[in-house]
């Protein structure tokens, strides 16, 4: 960071110190999907025991340095995968957590409960839960959607980049005004197995649906302020004000191009270079970055900083107040970070910013570690009732929605 965007030596000392008490629960980390397009798993080629700084934003060592206690690992698959290939995709993404817990235990331990991250924080051990991004991933199917609730995914994200058979998407054209009859009943179920609905992604009138419709606290897991950049992937004023009624928490992301206004339309035309290239916007493998790097040599960057991500969440602090407030990287699902925070190390600066903002340090335990384990611990609680009241659903898109329309390519 240059000289003048840095926190004194005295707030980073104090970050630190606070995140030894209260670590880090990063809400959305998409190292599984970066393994597989780089090394298609192979975790020799990419040990995160060792420094990845040259392929990944994320290993060992600097989840470390950064105070983080838990994370939630992205199950994510494209979403221009479809039906049983989405699902596949998906199962893949879950068994490659499951290869990096058995292969670091003494660093990373599996949690499903609020009560499995306490106790793996309190062993010295990184909580890692699971959340799949998109509910293409459950090919409208309610059994596979449960089926992943017992293989330990803690949420799911209604829809990714694509508006999908029951539910719009904020980056995509609408078909539903929200959610359909059967995305309904996707929340409701959720809400009865303990899965968290996160509404990063879709649009604002999915997220209204989902809120008058859930039982239950919701998460954005990636997701700022619209007010502050008025990116179609944030969260409109409206929405965050009813996370005090809901219990919810909204959890800041770091992607340049949803919190810096000056980066929207540079993104849009270096994405559109990657299509150009034949590359998908979001690939970040080698052949990519060359080509991200190509494009940035001609046209500078806008830089964020990590005042730009505070500024977002003194906003959303303002909003929704600080018992709904929590921190969603995106680390290796972007392939640019606003300069401080280019990997899961930076976290103490961000802290040392808002302590320079005179947040409280009472506030900063909540934003970093106890409102993301609240909001699970509510879930299941929630669970616990709904499943003495009623059972699983069987329901179908079919009967629910009537026949699903084949649109064109």
């Amino acid at each position: 960071m240059s000289g003048e965007h840095l926190p004194s030596g005295g707030h980073l000392a104090r970050a630190r110190a606070l995140l030894a008490e209260h670590p880090v629960v990063d809400g959305h980390n998409d190292l599984p999907w970066a393994l597989r397009a780089q090394v298609r798993y192979d975790l020799d080629r990419r040990d995160i025991a060792t420094d990845q700084s040259a392929h990944l934003h994320t290993d060992l060592p600097r989840l470390r340095a950064g105070g983080v206690g838990a994370q939630f690992w992205s199950v994510y698959v494209r979403s221009d995968y479809a039906g049983d290939t989405a699902v596949t995709a998906c199962l893949e993404q879950v068994d490659a957590v499951r290869q990096l817990l058995a292969r670091y235990p003494d660093d990373i331990q599996a949690a499903t409960t609020a009560d499995e991250m306490e106790a793996a924080r309190d062993r010295g051990r990184i909580a890692s839960l699971m959340g799949a991004e998109g509910g293409h991933s459950i090919g409208n199917s309610l059994g596979t959607l449960r089926a992943l609730g017992r293989l330990g995914v803690r949420y799911m994200t209604l829809t990714h980049n694509d508006t999908i058979d029951w539910a719009d998407s904020a980056t995509d054209d609408p078909r539903h005004d929200g959610l359909t009859r059967f995305g309904e009943e996707v929340v409701r179920e959720m809400n009865r197995v303990g899965m968290l609905v996160d509404l990063s992604h879709v649009a604002p009138s999915t997220m209204r649906d989902a809120l008058r419709t859930t039982e239950a606290p919701v998460v954005f897991s990636h997701s700022s302020s619209r007010a502050v950049c008025d990116h179609p992937r944030n969260i409109p004023d409206e929405v965050l004000a009813q996370l005090p009624a809901n219990g919810g928490v909204a959890m800041a992301t770091f992607v340049p191009k949803f919190i810096l206004p000056a980066a929207v339309e540079w993104t849009a035309r270096a994405d559109a270079n990657m299509r150009a290239h034949g590359l998908h916007p979001l690939d970040t493998t080698g052949d990519a970055r060359k080509v991200h790097d190509a494009f940035e040599r001609d046209n500078p960057r806008p830089i964020a900083t990590v005042a730009t991500v505070a500024d977002h969440l003194d906003h959303m602090r303002e909003v929704a107040g600080i018992d709904h407030l929590g921190i969603g990287g995106d680390f290796d699902g972007t392939a640019f970070l606003p300069e401080g925070l280019d990997s899961v190390a930076g976290y103490p600066l961000l802290v040392a910013e808002l302590l320079r903002r005179r947040w409280s340090e009472a506030d900063l335990a909540k934003l970093t570690w106890h409102n993301a384990v609240r909001v699970l611990r509510d879930a299941e609680a929630v669970a616990r009732d709904l499943c003495t009241r009623r059972g699983p659903s069987n329901a179908t898109i079919e009967e629910l929605d009537g026949p699903l329309l084949c649109l064109p390519e």
